[in-house]
């Protein structure tokens, strides 16, 4: 448990020294994971279910 609150103190303090580069990483992955859910209902509407 101790380890969690030591990788979340952590990660504030990164993101407050690198706030610019935290925030692109964040938004990097908001855009990933927007991509991959799209490509999902993409393939569903695609391929119905037999």
């Amino acid at each position: 448990m101790a380890g969690i609150w030591r990788d979340f103190v952590v990660a504030v303090l990164t993101a407050f020294r690198h706030r610019d580069e935290a925030i692109a990483e964040e938004r990097r992955r908001a855009v990933e994971r927007l991509a991959e859910e799209t490509i999902r209902e993409a393939r569903r509407a695609e391929d119905p279910p037999e």
